[in-house]
């Protein structure tokens, strides 16, 4: 790998008339996403403009947004695609519980900074202000990164959440949030897992 090298192609693929897609494609699909901030530190430093902003000029369309964001942080992207879940009328639940609740504590930190860099707005309070209900409660709880993550599966603890859970539910009318929200927004994936097999 060479950043300088992969610079100086993307520079050349955008200059003259027409742009060679092709050689776009060919440098940042074939990088990590750590490899291409390099390459963009580097053509900021080679051609002292941002190549974000030189891609944008010169792409359009789905080809476009592809390229921006592969040149995203994971963080960033995922944080540009809750701001977009969030903005105008009406909201992407589907989109926000997607993101939200597959992600490990270290993700969901770096992805509230980078919300908070890219937007100068703090991500729970949209969330806050966007969902309602026990949907709101979940989320918020998830955005405090405090998921158990060890991989260690207590049997025990399954089949206590599991009848938890139906008490709280199924077993009576209405719902009591709180034992949901104790469960899915805290327990590990692995005792997740095993929570499921004993609720069926």
């Amino acid at each position: 790998f060479d950043a300088d090298r992969d610079a100086k192609k993307i520079h050349s693929a955008c200059k003259g008339a027409g742009t060679d897609e092709k050689k776009i494609i060919e440098v940042l699909s074939s990088r990590t996403s750590e490899q291409r901030q390099q390459i963009k530190q580097k053509y900021n430093a080679l051609y002292g403009k941002s190549m974000e902003e030189v891609l944008k000029g010169d792409l359009s369309g789905n080809f476009e947004k592809a390229v921006l964001a592969l040149l995203d942080l994971p963080c960033e992207y995922e944080a540009r695609e809750l701001r977009r879940a969030m903005k105008g009328a009406g909201t992407d639940e589907s989109l926000l519980i997607e993101i939200l609740c597959t992600r490990n504590n270290k993700e969901i930190i770096n992805i509230k900074e980078a919300y908070k860099r890219l937007f100068d707005k703090d991500l729970e309070s949209d969330v806050k202000s966007d969902t309602s209900g026990s949907l709101r409660k979940i989320l918020v709880t998830v955005l405090e990164a405090t998921r158990d993550e060890s991989q260690q599966v207590n049997t025990e603890l399954a089949e206590q959440d599991a009848s938890d859970l139906y008490k709280a539910g199924e077993g009576r009318w209405g719902t009591e949030e709180l034992a949901f929200n104790v469960v899915l927004a805290k327990r590990s994936y692995s005792q997740l897992r095993a929570t499921f097999q004993a609720y069926e």
